[in-house]
């Protein structure tokens, strides 16, 4: 059981009158919701900790007392650290939190609930749910060009509209989906909580041992690889697939371009192709104020990695970056190597703010300048939701969801279309 600091407070209030003097299964509580991003930080991640000093007591108190992980302010976004710490092959979770699905990006079934449902959990009660449906997505081909991870399930959100996975379950597998990596993996996991799938998930492979073996965690990549015949998919299911699965998807990979969707709905996929023409003729703001990369969606190394290296290239021809930029790292663990690797020095070379490593805008903690003038703007970022206000309380804040590479190189242009 995982929580985030904003659900677990009432899941831990009710789990103490249940008389248990421990928790009955792994559980954490993950300090990530509570942190303003104004200013970066060394500014904003002190004054969370004074301002929610009461909060942050008694979850942490109530963890030591009932023998629960808890992670600090500042040590990451729950399903980021989650992905580097807990998730393994074959498991089952729930999390109070919807992007508790992330974890599929490791062979898991990780399911977002309500706290009632984690307290029952934790007392060691049987969790319910009504026996999903399966939407099966074929992935052929190879990712080429701009085109990431975060472009499969964008295209996804197009095709099956922030409805079509309800009470499903979606399965991805193919040529395609094993030469994915695996926090790429996780990121299409993690927005299928946009199509309000009950979770999404991927058959290990070779790219979840690597990870695991990355993240120190060798011996569980031993245990899976023991039983990997048994972590995904039988061959004769992946071979006809229209027998097995309820609905099936096809998309070729060699083939996909990056997308931007949106505004104020993840499902509103557009290529980037085709994204000038069709702003213009809607009437959205090309002029882009700022860009913003992380949430549990895309904060992981691979993804600041990628937005860094256009950030170089753009700093290397002497460019000057036109919207404002925010980083948010999705974990201390991926700022402490970022950092290291002189990947957070290029973002602030090319003058962007470094955020605590929280959820911060993406989920509306976000302190902008001017928003109150609720003026219509254009931001890109690479979250998972769009809706109005969701970011700044703006309700004529355009925003648009993409992959970390096309938020830097849009930021850098200052231009929706480039």
């Amino acid at each position: 059981v995982a929580m985030q600091d904003a659900t677990a407070q009432m899941a831990l209030l009710q789990f103490m009158q249940a008389g248990r003097p421990q928790v009955a299964v792994p559980s954490t509580v993950h300090c990530d919701h509570l942190i303003t991003a104004k200013l970066g930080a060394d500014i904003d991640l002190p004054h969370a900790n004074t301002e929610s000093k009461e909060v942050f007591d008694f979850l942490a108190s109530v963890s030591n007392k009932y023998g629960i992980g808890f992670w600090k302010p500042g040590a990451g976004i729950i399903h980021q650290v989650v992905l580097e710490n807990y998730a393994f092959p074959g498991g089952m979770m729930i999390g109070t939190d919807s992007h508790t699905v992330n974890a599929g990006g490791l062979g898991m079934v990780a399911i977002g609930v309500g706290g009632a449902d984690a307290c029952d959990v934790m007392a060691g009660l049987p969790w319910e749910l009504k026996f999903p449906k399966l939407i099966g997505v074929k992935l052929t081909g190879k990712l080429n060009g701009w085109t990431s991870a975060k472009d499969v399930i964008l295209k996804v959100a197009g095709i099956l509209t922030v409805k079509g996975g309800t009470g499903a379950i979606v399965e991805y597998f193919g040529d395609g989906a094993i030469n994915l990596s695996c926090t790429g993996k996780g990121t299409i996991c993690n927005m299928g909580a946009e199509i309000g799938a009950t979770t999404s998930t991927f058959g290990y492979d070779e790219s979840m041992e690597r990870y695991l073996r990355a993240t120190n965690r060798a011996d569980v990549a031993d245990a899976a690889n023991a039983i990997k015949e048994h972590l995904t998919g039988d061959d004769a299911v992946y071979a006809d697939p229209e027998k097995y699965f309820d609905q099936v998807i096809e998309i070729n990979l060699d083939e996909l371009e990056p997308y931007l969707n949106g505004p104020f709905t993840p499902d509103l996929a557009t290529p980037i192709s085709q994204m000038k023409e069709v702003a213009a003729a809607n009437g959205w703001p090309l002029k882009v104020e700022w860009g913003l990369i992380g949430s549990c969606t895309n904060s992981s190394y691979e993804d600041l990695s990628r937005a860094a290296s256009i950030a170089k290239q753009a700093i290397d021809k002497g460019l000057a970056i036109k919207a404002e930029f925010g980083i948010n790292p999705g974990s201390e663990q991926v700022r402490y190597t970022a950092d290291r690797d002189g990947l957070l020095g290029t973002f602030e070379d090319l003058n962007a703010t470094i955020f605590t490593n929280a959820c911060g805008p993406c989920i509306g903690m976000w302190d902008r300048t001017g928003a109150e003038k609720a003026e219509k703007n254009t931001i890109v970022h690479s979250f998972n939701r769009n809706f109005a206000k969701r970011a700044d309380g703006n309700p004529n804040t355009y925003a648009f969801v993409t992959s970390p590479e096309i938020v830097a190189a849009i930021a850098i242009a200052g231009d929706l279309g480039f």
